[in-house]
């Protein structure tokens, strides 16, 4: 596995301005990677599509829904019992279904909040942006800064580095999900 320096760029113009002035700085063409990156969720990754099965703000809803279910039908059976009188035997059955309405509903209040960490997890991961990536993979570690300096220097930003193969121009084992290791 090589170095790999990647930055982002506005354009398929500054693509191509950062493709040759990587190349007129000594670095190899075909070790040189431009393309677009699609946003965060929308990698088609899985075979439903997107990068995750289930939503990982939303993995608690089942249980969620269920509590507030219950408890609100229960409660509900309650008051239409109680007032079974009044709306005769229909009630404790209306009401426990609409106590179980309720509920479902007051489990959505549960929810987090987009970018909000999880009850006992990690704080939220940095992600990679939407738009046109530069990558330029080298072996020599001495090379780093030289790689960086260049993207900078065309405006690139986000420029991180990673491990990797590219072949022929294309980042062969590019995890556009993983976390990017920011340097710029």
């Amino acid at each position: 596995m090589s170095i790999i320096i990647a930055g982002h760029f506005q354009t398929q113009e500054d693509v191509d301005v950062a493709r040759r002035a990587l190349g007129e700085a000594g670095f190899a063409q075909e070790r040189i990677s431009g393309f677009y990156l699609s946003q965060p969720g929308q990698h088609d990754m899985t075979p439903i599509g997107g990068d995750n099965i289930q939503s990982p703000g939303a993995k608690e809803a089942p249980i969620g829904l269920m509590k507030g279910s219950a408890t609100g039908g229960a409660v509900g059976a309650v008051v239409g019992a109680v007032t079974s009188p009044v709306t005769g035997p229909a009630g404790p059955i209306v009401g426990g279904l609409l106590g179980a309405h309720v509920g479902s509903l007051f489990s959505f209040s549960r929810m987090k909040e987009a970018g909000e960490a999880e009850a006992g997890g990690r704080a939220p991961l940095e992600v990679r942006h939407a738009g046109m990536l530069v990558a330029v993979a080298f072996d020599d570690t001495g090379l780093e800064s030289q790689a960086v300096d260049v993207l900078r220097r065309l405006g690139a930003t986000q420029i991180e580095r990673a491990r990797g193969n590219i072949v022929n121009g294309d980042w062969a084992d590019f995890d556009a999900s993983s976390p990017p290791d920011v340097v710029a």
